[in-house]
């Protein structure tokens, strides 16, 4: 029996690079911890901000959080207000977790790190399949029949002159109905096999008043040769 395999997952190493980037084998348990609790508290307080990815980066004393967001007003603020709340959470966070992990007897590393907040504008958001996945459940939950949904948006990220191919599939019960299944709209090439090949892939949950229904996004933009 054959095996799905992450798209990214897949290919990181390859052509894809992690979006967690340090190195602490002493402390490996606890930053992946921070790392789980500080894109938790982003992705749920900012659901409406176009949030792509957030890349996170340790060095000596530092913690470097990078979000990559189609509407960076949202995230910045009045005279930058937004992130230097996003910089006190994040503090609030790392200083709950070490006060936890203390507690279990774990050995933290002494002072606070300096955190530092990036807000990265996306501006072409047909290129990217998680902000692709989220337009769509927007549209499932605004009650939008899913056919014209994912064909329409299908239709707009195609004509996008650096995507090859696409794929978007919704699983559940579609418009209301009694059983759940699943549809989905390809056009063009997706060699899920290639590791060279670009593929981005997203799934995101679309919370309607039927049930969740899930959206998968698959995006082909060529071969990556260097």
């Amino acid at each position: 029996m054959t095996h799905k395999v992450h798209p990214i997952g897949y290919r990181l190493g390859v052509i894809r690079d992690w979006k967690s980037r340090w190195l602490n084998t002493k402390q490996y348990p606890l930053h992946v911890q921070e790392d789980y609790r500080i894109r938790e508290y982003v992705l749920k307080k900012y659901q409406n901000a176009g949030i792509e990815s957030i890349e996170i980066e340790r060095s000596r004393g530092r913690v470097l959080v990078m979000i990559f967001t189609s509407r960076p007003g949202i995230l910045i603020g009045r005279g930058g207000s937004g992130i230097e709340t996003i910089r006190r959470d994040v503090s609030k966070i790392l200083n709950v977790i070490a006060t936890e992990a203390r507690k279990k007897g774990m050995r933290i590393e002494e002072g606070r790190p300096e955190i530092r907040i990036e807000i990265q504008e996306i501006r072409e958001s047909e290129l990217y399949a998680s902000l692709v996945a989220q337009n769509v459940a927007g549209q499932l939950e605004r009650r939008f029949p899913f056919r014209r949904a994912i064909k329409r948006t299908l239709e707009r990220v195609v004509a996008h002159k650096d995507i090859q191919g696409a794929k978007i599939l919704v699983k559940g019960r579609l418009d209301g109905a009694e059983m759940a299944r699943t549809e989905f709209v390809k056009e063009g090439k997706l060699p899920l096999q290639t590791l060279r090949a670009d593929i981005d892939f997203a799934h995101v949950n679309a919370r309607t008043s039927y049930g969740v229904v899930g959206v998968k996004v698959w995006l082909y933009k060529g071969e990556k040769l260097d």
